[in-house]
């Protein structure tokens, strides 16, 4: 039984845009703690955030779980180049704006991660909390090498099974505790089953046109929008095998951020999938921040 509804947008050149709108049980219409915003990584759609999602609206919150252009059920650009951070923040802006919220909390993976320090950037005010997951204002030059060598490479199987043993010899390294029914169910959340039958991924493969180009995989100096993320509450969340945000930029960045929680989720490579206890523990943390700040604010008025 799906616990979301279907929300759609449209971008400022006209694309439909798509996210997962997981609202508290029965409260559907009468939501007053800031919307969740989840935004997903470079490959990633937001059938990720499902299980977080489903857990955080059992405790009333709103969670919006986006599809970024080119991703899950957003439409495919027309332009391969606008497969950049900017335009995701002003397709994100364009959400909000419809939406007519004044502020939400961004948990933000990887690619996601950067939207929400850019966000930061363009308007920091209307920024509740913001967790960041396995990633920063520096990107290793390793993981990002990786991440080139496999973007936009089309591939297909003839059973999940097939996907899913796939994605362990790719990725065992980064989920070295990962069995089967755990593959699976990566690959149901990366994969969608084909018109012709076939198991592919589900993005556009011209995502990579952009990122295989030095310089677009962030924005502009990411430590000036990071600066912007001073005075909110944040959560920095690293995968303890990360070979894309570094314990030694990790740190920087807490040091950076007065207040920041930095958590390391063990045995976990890029990135965490946020369903981890450590990170679950560290995201409802957060949130209690923000409700308690939401709290303080409603007593005042």
């Amino acid at each position: 039984m799906e616990r979301f509804e279907h929300l759609y947008w449209w971008s400022r050149d006209n694309l439909r845009l798509h996210a997962r709108d997981y609202a508290p049980p029965k409260e559907r219409n009468a939501v007053v703690r800031p919307p969740i915003l989840c935004l997903p990584g470079l490959t990633r759609n937001a059938r990720d955030f499902d299980r977080l999602a489903r857990h955080l609206s059992d405790f009333g919150w709103r969670v919006l779980a986006l599809d970024l252009r080119g991703r899950g059920e957003s439409s495919y650009a027309r332009d391969p180049m606008s497969y950049v951070p900017l335009t995701y923040v002003q397709d994100v802006e364009a959400l909000l704006e419809q939406l007519a919220v004044p502020s939400y909390v961004a948990i933000g993976t990887s690619l996601g991660g950067i939207v929400a320090m850019l966000l930061a950037g363009a308007a920091h005010e209307q920024l509740a909390g913001v967790v960041l997951n396995d990633v920063g204002p520096e990107l290793e030059p390793a993981g990002l090498a990786r991440i080139r060598g496999y973007v936009g490479r089309s591939s297909s199987w003839p059973t999940w099974v097939h996907a899913a043993r796939a994605l362990a010899e790719a990725n065992a390294g980064v989920y070295p505790d990962y069995g089967l029914t755990d593959w699976i169910a990566m690959a149901k959340r990366l994969y969608r089953v084909s018109s012709s039958g076939r198991i592919v991924l589900d993005y556009d493969m011209k995502i990579a046109e952009p990122f295989r180009l030095p310089g677009n995989e962030a924005g502009p100096d990411m430590w000036r929008a990071l600066d912007r993320l001073k005075g909110v509450p944040v959560a920095i969340v690293r995968g303890e095998r990360s070979d894309i945000l570094s314990a030694d930029t990790a740190t920087r960045m807490a040091a950076e951020l007065a207040g920041a929680e930095l958590v390391t989720v063990p045995r976990v490579g890029h990135a965490p999938t946020l369903d981890e206890p450590e990170a679950v523990a560290a995201i409802e943390r957060l949130l209690a921040r923000v409700a308690a700040g939401e709290d303080r604010v409603a007593a005042v008025a």
